[in-house]
């Protein structure tokens, strides 16, 4: 592999970014051995990004020619305990051809810096755990938290509780606005 001999550029996506976004983003979930679970498409990404109310942002790495090589996905978390958001990132990624080039850490700066300038005490992220990205994440400082047990809820069960929450929201003696204490239904 021949690395490009300039870094790439950050700047926010465009709208022109998305079909080399989305590629990318099949290609991350082709790395991550779940190819046939990405279903992203150019208009979804596209009014993700830019529709009447973005909550997803996005930056890019792109080469001289201003052709995006890497980018970051990410949208806004918020801390009860600090009371300030920060960010979270959903996807980094960077085309192996550019990959030694600075790109991955140039695009974590970026939301860093953003960060800093709008007073969020936090970035964070997810990793697969076989990723050898955790060598570069740990060289700047970044570390796994371990105390956090990730959960998720999709699909069937998704679907179950909603209906629940949906019985027990019209139940004649619910009471608005209250959440059930320990003891109570849950």
């Amino acid at each position: 592999m021949t690395v490009p001999a300039t870094a790439p550029t950050i700047r926010p996506a465009r709208p022109e970014d998305v079909p080399a976004v989305v590629a990318m983003v099949h290609e991350l979930a082709d790395y991550e051995r779940a190819a046939d679970r990405c279903r992203l498409t150019t208009a979804q990404l596209d009014t993700a990004l830019f529709g009447p109310a973005p909550a997803l942002f996005g930056h890019v790495a792109v080469d001289d020619d201003d052709q995006p090589v890497g980018f970051a996905l990410w949208f806004l978390n918020f801390s009860t305990w600090a009371g300030v958001h920060g960010i979270y990132l959903e996807d980094l990624y960077v085309r192996p051809t550019h990959r030694g080039t600075g790109a991955g850490r140039a695009l974590l700066a970026s939301l860093a810096g953003i960060c800093v300038e709008r007073g969020y005490q936090r970035l964070d992220w997810w990793m697969i755990d076989w990723n050898p990205a955790a060598r570069f994440y740990a060289s700047i400082g970044a570390g796994p938290m371990t105390e956090w047990v990730p959960y998720r809820l999709d699909g069937a069960a998704l679907r179950a509780l909603a209906a629940v929450g949906v019985t027990s929201a019209t139940r004649p003696d619910a009471r608005p606005g209250r959440v059930p204490d320990r003891g109570d239904e849950a």
